[in-house]
């Protein structure tokens, strides 16, 4: 079906028709159209227009409604103050437009005509390493603009650039080689549950005895940089050990990736290691264009705006003067990789908001030397962090960086208690009430880091987070649960649209606040800005509260109202479960 025509697009378009045919000379002139509490659409773009004209702004406004097709959209308008459109649209087109966007699979929404190819990086854990707080943002944002962005019709490639290559890995797997069973256990070969913890004991255990080794036997320090050499060389019983080492901390990954919901690809992970045949070439391109130069026996990118403590300028490394390469090697390579072989278009990173130098770099050296252009453009989608509730760095009382796996259990545990509360009074049962738990804990986890801009730092409060009240995911997920409860018991009433009749306050602003989704979702996918959609569901969710405290559904005065009314609660049900689930974020049917 062809996308619906959005209420606020049909106003937009009648009122800059009138506009341009009141006032030729300024062509296709934009009326500044907004939603209003004074009516439901104000335009303010006359002033403007008005003022460049040397013309009087009410008098223009009045041309300007005097010339316009309301055409059954648009029930009344008025001038107000120096010039402002006040529009209200009429009850009959409110709900036969929600009528054609309930009949559409997707409510209307329309595809972008513009889509092209986006790579977004983001879930980029390190092998050998548990997973912290501090990976939970870009993970959960990360996964919410790939669907956000497919939806709207964007081929999305994903990219997990894990670390998985460095000098720590000389030092484990020599190690490995002279304590041989270090990484045996039965748990991860079979993929039981508990697997991806156990996978991750032993290689801390690994890790902390060859730490030791490296820091306490100057022989064995020797012996593990030289398996750095080997390693870098591509030998064989080297790699192989290497490859243990990945897919252990595959198995662990896969756990708690798992546990927030996520579905990550094998294909997917193209960690650092995967762009080691192409360094060498970028080194050669570079300082063969001139956009890299040697200094002291390192190859350089400098810039005049970036200037470090002694006000010099700040150069990126891409080789070191010892002939080692750098994160920025490796970070201009997948530009070529991601831009020459996957044709993307856009590039989005999702990285904490301290590495914004080290991109800005990046980026400018790949557009100096052509591999970022006019038509191929690179975004930080840069994250704040995530606090404890007394504003700083969230650690564990001793200090420690809290563990992923740790937080989301203790969310799922404070969920399940939550809903283990009403559970009684709706009739679940154990299996429900489990499952119910890990929806809402993990919802509750995913909505506090989404509701906020990701530039900003949040506080992170699983009290809150697991509140019926306020803008949580959880008054989100039973708002929706409330509309399936509603509609069970309707009985052999079904939803039915019913232009004919007049709407009450509530349904209005209820169906007008429905009507926006399609060009909420567009505005979302344009700025990388899921934290918009976590604010549109929340008000749908206000609005629906509203609803239902002033318009009975169940005891509405006719079969008509009561038909009409249960076609407005579906669609925001509708419309409820597809946001939450571009989140990321489950609605259970009963909560």
């Amino acid at each position: 079906m062809a996308s619906v025509l959005s209420l606020a697009s049909s106003v937009h378009q009648r009122v800059a028709d009138a506009l341009a045919s009141a006032l030729p000379e300024a062509g296709a002139a934009d009326p500044l159209l907004r939603r209003s509490d004074r009516a439901d659409f104000q335009a303010n773009g006359i002033l403007a227009l008005a003022k460049k004209a040397k013309t009087n702004p009410r008098e223009l406004a009045a041309t300007v409604v005097g010339g316009l097709d309301k055409g059954g959209v648009i029930e009344d308008i008025e001038v107000s103050g120096p010039g402002f459109l006040n529009i209200t649209v009429s009850d009959r087109a409110i709900v036969e437009t929600l009528a054609a966007r309930a009949a559409d699979a997707r409510l209307g929404v329309p595809v972008n005509e513009n889509a092209g190819t986006t790579v977004i990086d983001y879930a980029q854990p390190n092998v050998a390493k548990e997973m912290h707080v501090g990976h939970l943002r870009s993970a959960v944002i990360g996964a919410a603009m790939v669907e956000i962005l497919e939806f709207t019709g964007e081929q999305v490639v994903r990219r997990h650039h894990i670390g998985d290559w460095g000098t720590q890995f000389g030092m484990l797997i020599q190690y490995l080689i002279e304590h041989p069973h270090e990484l045996d256990h039965k748990a991860a070969e079979s993929g039981v549950e508990g697997a991806g913890e156990e996978a991750m004991s032993n290689l801390n255990r690994l890790y902390k005895a060859s730490r030791a080794l490296f820091d306490s036997d100057e022989e064995f320090k020797t012996r593990a940089r030289a398996r750095v050499v080997d390693l870098q060389a591509g030998d064989e019983q080297t790699l192989a050990l290497w490859q243990r080492f990945v897919d252990e901390s595959k198995i662990y990954f896969y756990s708690v990736f798992n546990k927030l919901d996520m579905d990550i690809q094998d294909a997917d992970i193209v960690g650092e290691s995967g762009y080691n045949d192409m360094l060498v070439e970028t080194c050669r391109l570079l300082e063969e264009s001139g956009v890299a130069v040697r200094s002291e026996g390192a190859l350089c990118v400098f810039f005049d705006e970036y200037k470090g403590p002694d006000g010099n300028p700040t150069p990126l490394i891409v080789q070191k003067s010892d002939g080692g390469f750098g994160y920025a090697a490796t970070d201009l390579s997948a530009i070529r990789d991601r831009v020459g072989n996957l044709k993307a278009n856009n590039l989005v990173y999702v990285v904490d908001a301290r590495q914004s130098l080290h991109f800005k770099m990046v980026f400018e050296t790949a557009r100096r030397a052509g591999w970022l252009n006019e038509d191929t453009h690179a975004y930080q989608l840069a994250f704040g962090t995530v606090l404890g509730a007394d504003g700083k760095p969230f650690k564990t009382r001793e200090g420690e960086t809290v563990r992923l796996v740790d937080l989301l259990d203790e969310a799922v545990e404070r969920a399940t208690a939550v809903v283990r509360e009403k559970a009684e009074k709706v009739g679940l049962t154990e299996q429900e009430i489990v499952e119910n738990g890990q929806y809402v804990g993990i919802g509750a986890v995913k909505y506090a880091d989404l509701s906020t801009s990701a530039a900003r730092d949040y506080k992170f409060d699983l009290d809150q987070m697991v509140s019926l009240n306020g803008d949580t995911s959880v008054y989100l997920q039973y708002a929706y649960a409330r509309i399936q409860s509603i509609l069970r018991k309707s009985g052999d009433a079904e939803p039915a649209a019913h232009p004919e009749l007049p709407l009450a306050a509530a349904e209005r602003a209820l169906g007008l606040h429905l009507d926006g989704f399609g060009e909420l979702i567009a505005d979302a996918a344009a700025e990388y800005a899921p934290h918009k959609l976590a604010a549109y569901l929340y008000q749908l969710a206000s609005h629906l509260t509203a609803f239902y405290d002033q318009c009975p559904v169940l005891k509405a005065e006719t079969p008509e109202q009561m038909e009409n009314r249960l076609f407005l609660v579906e669609l925001t049900a509708r419309t409820l479960s597809k946001g939450m689930s571009l989140l990321g974020i489950r609605t259970p049917e009963r909560l």
